[in-house]
């Protein structure tokens, strides 16, 4: 059966991420892939003029929230899977064929407190998963250099969410309050987004 066209638009806030091929490891434990993805993205961020407001990388799957001034999510996803797919299969001489499971996975944010849900969404997975307490603890996330505790990577865009929580001034705090509720009450924060986003194709 042929696959549905994927919806593009400009001006668009996207919830995006791909999973590895049979839930297998698409970054080692070690820092370089990940790093390796990272700068990736920020090469795609800067040439397909997208705007990320979020990211989490997490064993066999990641998360990013998008935004899309131009109509081209397709283009770019495609690129960013393909460059890391074809980077991780030449390093790993262990591993050949395909690294990731099926075309990218997408959902579209229609309200601020959409993006709100999704960017506390994104950044608690690293908890929920049992890997760190915190999600400031969490390294290839956008949580910690979006609330001032660590330097924002040059393709992040923080001030999308932080205005979302009153502005660069006071937006850290409220972000990271807002969070904290999440992290107090994981499943009420859980089953917000999911209300919103439809449920998430990479807890099974």
């Amino acid at each position: 059966m042929a696959r549905g066209r994927r919806y593009q638009a400009a001006n668009v806030i996207y919830h995006v991420g791909s999973r590895g091929v049979e839930k297998r490891m698409i970054f080692d434990v070690l820092p370089r892939d990940r790093s390796v993805f990272l700068s990736l993205l920020a090469y795609v961020v800067a040439e397909y003029r997208w705007i990320c407001h979020a990211y989490c990388l997490m064993g066999n799957h990641f998360h990013l929230v998008l935004e899309t001034p131009e109509a081209n999510i397709s283009g770019g996803m495609q690129y960013l899977k393909g460059e890391y797919a074809a980077w991780f299969n030449a390093v790993h001489p262990d591993r050949v064929g395909v690294l990731f499971e099926r075309r990218f996975w997408s959902r579209i944010a229609t309200t601020e407190r959409h993006v709100a849900e999704l960017a506390r969404y994104v950044v608690l997975n690293p908890v929920r998963a049992g890997l760190v307490r915190v999600p400031e603890a969490w390294e290839w996330s956008s949580y910690a250099a979006t609330v001032g505790l660590r330097s924002r990577p040059p393709f992040l865009h923080c001030d999308g969410v932080l205005a979302l929580f009153g502005g660069s001034r006071h937006g850290p705090v409220t972000f990271a309050q807002f969070v904290g509720e999440g992290l107090a009450d994981p499943a009420r924060a859980v089953m917000a987004i999911r209300a919103m986003d439809g449920s998430d194709p990479f807890r099974s």
